[in-house]
Order: structure tokens, then sequence, then C-alpha cells
């Protein structure tokens, strides 16, 4: 049993102030293979305050200076990489091919992205005989998920380090242990202390008094849409700054001139990655309704060809269990409620895949003749469920793909790349793929409408971290 039960605070690591033990529960085995403490409003206040008297010196340091500590971290997670694949899926059940490919390595490039931004970023510039100053928004709040944990955390760690605010990193008390390893990174590499502090904890005690604390600037959010609200509302009664990345019920349109085929199968194959469990997952698919049952077919076969295996030996492309016991619950219960609703089950359905009688692991699921007013296509589902929805004309086509409260991502797939970024212009997404393409770490993440607000990635990212100042008479004489 791996035990961490101490908190990193003002750059040691100390125990809690009333420590209370937490098994951290490996999802494949339903078995606890770690334990941590669970903090309280007390650490909390202690690692406030540390970040608050840090941020006095480090907010005035210079470019160069943090780009070094930067560096360092960079180095101690690439010395680091294997170890933190191995707890994420351990923690969270991702195969170990999609860990050490992905989610792992995920951490690295957003620190690397900071450093390049840092390097080139101006923080001062004139502008009609005013000087703009943008400036460090000062100690920073983050709460982090546990579905993509070494990501999360590092879009939110990478750009506040650089841009000299302090901060207190509270993880996902499912998956918490990947920032552990980042704290003794970050300790390691000379950060001063209170720099960056990590306190273990769950929403309640730890969540909500991060979101409250006067002494918090801003707080930065990623989870579900329903914990957000809460966390804007404790942050409102101070007027802090709050990003969040929240929710999302993407739609993939399948435009009549897409090439069939490619499209319906490699919008399955990335409706399962990560088990489902991508908040930009393409879980609704629209298709022409003359093409719908070509389409269903297709899909059908593409999902029973998705293996769902143990984490530790998987191969690659195959999938692992959901993350912990609620989400298999969730994620059963709307299954049976598609079932329930009248939509077709084409692969998949409800109960373990054959040859599982324990672990959180899912059959790759594929529904057809859905409805836009079906609870599986209004509600995230997060897990490896895929509906598909047939649409008559085009426009009917973008009106479903907007008739959500989310507005995360979204996917158009076309053989002309005009036709696509025509409709890609009337999606209501803070992203949209093209025909498979790929994210870009250099370009922002987050979404519209219920998905949030703020963007992370690349310089819109860093700049949610700065505050502006307009200096008058700069420089006259």
């Amino acid at each position: 049993m791996r035990e961490q039960l101490k908190f990193y605070i003002d750059g040691a690591w100390v125990d809690p102030v009333s420590p209370r033990p937490h098994d951290v529960i490996n999802p494949a085995t339903e078995e606890a293979f770690a334990r941590i403490s669970l903090g309280s409003s007390a650490d909390v206040d202690k690692a406030v305050a540390a970040a608050k008297r840090a941020f006095e010196s480090w907010s005035q340091t210079s470019k160069q200076e943090r780009a070094g500590y930067l560096e360092k971290i960079i180095g101690g997670l690439q010395k680091r990489m294997g170890e933190t694949a191995e707890v994420i899926s351990q923690q969270m059940g991702a195969p170990m091919w999609l860990a050490n490919a992905a989610q792992a390595p995920s951490a690295i490039g957003h620190f690397a992205e900071a450093l390049r931004l840092l390097n080139s970023y101006e923080f001062e510039y004139s502008m009609n005989g005013t000087r703009i100053l943008r400036e460090p928004v000062g100690v920073c709040g983050f709460i982090t998920p546990w579905n993509w944990p070494a990501n999360q955390v590092a879009c939110k760690v990478a750009p506040a380090l650089a841009v000299g605010c302090t901060m207190v990193l509270k993880p996902s008390e499912l998956a918490p242990l990947d920032a552990m390893i980042l704290a003794e990174v970050i300790h390691e590499a000379g950060v001063p202390a209170g720099v960056f502090n990590l306190v273990n904890g769950d929403g309640p005690s730890v969540g909500e008094a991060l979101s409250r604390h006067p002494d918090i600037d801003m707080m930065s959010f990623t989870g579900s849409t329903r914990a957000g609200v809460l966390v804007a509302k404790a942050a409102a009664e101070t007027v802090k700054r709050v990003a969040q990345e929240l929710g999302g019920k993407s739609p993939n349109i399948v435009l009549d001139d897409a090439d069939l085929q490619k499209a319906v199968s490699s919008g399955v194959i990335s409706m399962m990655m990560n088990s489902g469990q991508s908040c930009n997952a393409p879980s609704r698919m629209l298709v022409p309704r003359a093409k719908h049952d070509q389409a269903a077919e297709i899909a059908a076969a593409t999902a029973k060809m998705v293996k769902v295996m143990n984490p530790a030996d998987a191969e690659r492309g195959a999938i692992g269990p959901l993350a912990n016991a609620n989400q298999f619950q969730k994620v059963q219960a709307l299954i049976q409620k598609g079932i329930d609703e009248g939509a077709t089950v084409v692969a998949g359905g409800t109960g373990r895949p054959e040859g599982f009688n324990r672990g959180y692991f899912v059959r790759p699921t594929v529904f057809a003749n859905v409805t836009n007013d079906m609870t599986i296509a209004k509600e995230e589902i997060f897990g490896p469920v895929l509906a598909i929805l047939p649409y008559d004309t085009e426009e009917e086509a973008i009106r479903i793909a907007n008739d959500t409260p989310y507005g995360l991502s979204s996917y158009v797939q076309s053989s002309s790349e005009e036709h696509a970024q025509k409709v890609a212009r009337r999606i209501r997404a803070g992203n949209v793929h093209i025909n498979g393409a790929g994210p870009d770490f250099q370009a922002p993440f987050g979404g519209y409408k219920q998905s949030g607000n703020g963007r992370e990635w690349g310089e819109f990212g860093l700049e949610e971290f700065l505050e502006t100042k307009a200096a008058f008479g700069w420089g006259a004489a």
C-alpha cells in the first residue's frame, strides 16, 4: 500500500491539521492501492497564507528566473514520466499504452508550451502614450479532475508559474498521485517556498474553502457543470476571477459528402478513447437520414472491434475501465435509460464485457435511432457510449448540434474543406475539429455556454492569469 498522507505547504511536506485517511481505489481491481489524507479549511488557510507571502517576491522575479525553474521542472517530469504514467493508470484506469503515449506526456507538453511563451511574451508595451502592463493575477486556487489528471493540473500550474502567480492545488481525491509527483518535482527544482502548494481533499471540505477564501484572487476549475456552479457561487462573495472548463456533449456532424466509412469509424474510435471519459468526446454523431442505417452498421462493427482489457497489459487501442464506482453506476443507468426511451442498441449494452466479473469495465456501446430529446442525447454520459442521430437537412444538423446547453467541442466531417469550414463557423462551441484534426497545445481550449468560461492552453491560457494595468503619462517629461 502506497501511503502519502502529507500535504505540500510552504516548501515542505507537512501533516494535515486533522488527518482523514482516504483510500485510492484501482478501478480495474476495485481494491485500494494507495492512501492519502483529506484536508480541511484549516489546511487551506495554511496553504493560502503561504502562497500570499510568496507572491510578494515571486511576482517580481524576472522572466529569465522563472524560465530557469520551468526548465528544471520539465527535466524532472521527463525523468519521472514512467512513474507518472503508472500511477495515472492505477488510479483512474487508463491503459498503460495511453498513459505512456498521452496522459503523462501531456504535462510535459503544457510546461514546454508555457516556457516557449514565457520566452517570447511581451508583458509590457506602449499604446498611444500609455504603458500597458500585464501583471500576475495573484494567488490562484486550482481544482482538477480525475479523467486527464496530469494534463489538467499542468495546463493550470505551468502558465500560472510562468507569469508569476502563486497557487494552491486541490487535485481530485480519486486521482491525486500524479499531482503529488509534480509537487516533488517542483520542490526538487528549487521553486521558492509557498509558490506552489498542494492540499488533498474533497469538494465540500477543501474545494469550497478555496473558492470562498478571501485571499484567493482567482479560481480555475475543471470538472462537472454542477460542481462548477458551486465553485462560482462560492467565489462570487469575494468577486474573484473564475475560469471554468466544464462538461460537454459534443456533436460530430457527418455531412452528406463525407467518406461515410472513414468518418463514422474514426468517430467511434475517438469516442471510445480514454473509455469515453473526455469532456470533448464526440458523443453525438449526426448523419444524413438516408445513410443512418449504413452508418449504424459501420459504427457497430467498429465498436465491436474495440477491445476492453486490463490497463496493465492492454494493447494499443484497447480501453480500460471507468475511473470509479460512481461513474460506472451512472453510465450503466444511462445505457439502460437509452434502452427504456426507445433508442436501438447496435453494439454493447448494459453489464460488464465478457470475461470481467469485477472492475469498472463497460461494454463499448452504440445507440442508433436516437432523437435529441432522449436522455442519452442530452446528458453527458462520460463513458464509451455513442449516440447516432439522423438528420434530414444540413440546416437541421446544425440546429441539432447547437440544441444543447453545452458548447465545449464539436466535429465536422466532409470531403470538401470549404464545406466543413462553412458549417464549423455556425457551431456554437469553443473548439471545432475538421476532418479528424487533433488538438493543439498552442491553441485555446474551452467552451461556450454551460461548458464554461475562459480558455486554457497556449497564449490564451497564459493570459487568463494576467491582470491588465494602464499607466498613464508613462515616460512623460
